[in-house]
């Protein structure tokens, strides 16, 4: 029993973009990760809301990919994140603190 598991940890699932719903989500739409798109001055903000794994994959380690898939969006298009999700803030960036460099701060602002 134990090599399913392993299987499924061993790949990583493929999480996609849906700019329409605001949302990284799994190719079967179960799991994903909710964002609010905010704007302060010059810095565009990626609030991360909310994010929901079903009952039945949780475990897997979705939820992590899924703020991967966030974080590696937001940096790339040079964004800030602000955790509102408590999974977000207590968990994924406890787990990874090598990603609070891209968490909006208010010392990003320009005092000029």
């Amino acid at each position: 029993m134990e090599t399913p598991t392993r299987e499924l940890a061993k790949e990583a699932p493929t999480i996609v973009w849906n700019k329409s719903k605001r949302r990284f989500e799994t190719e079967d739409k179960e799991a994903h990760i909710d964002y609010v798109l905010k704007e302060n001055g010059t810095v565009m903000i990626m609030d991360l809301v909310h994010t929901y794994v079903p009952t039945s994959k949780r475990g897997l380690g979705l939820a992590s990919h899924l703020c991967l898939a966030a974080f590696n969006h937001a940096k790339s298009h040079s964004m800030s994140i602000i955790p509102t999700c408590s999974y977000v803030s207590d968990t994924f960036l406890q787990r990874n603190p090598s990603w609070n460099s891209v968490v909006y701060s208010e010392d990003l602002k320009s005092n000029i």
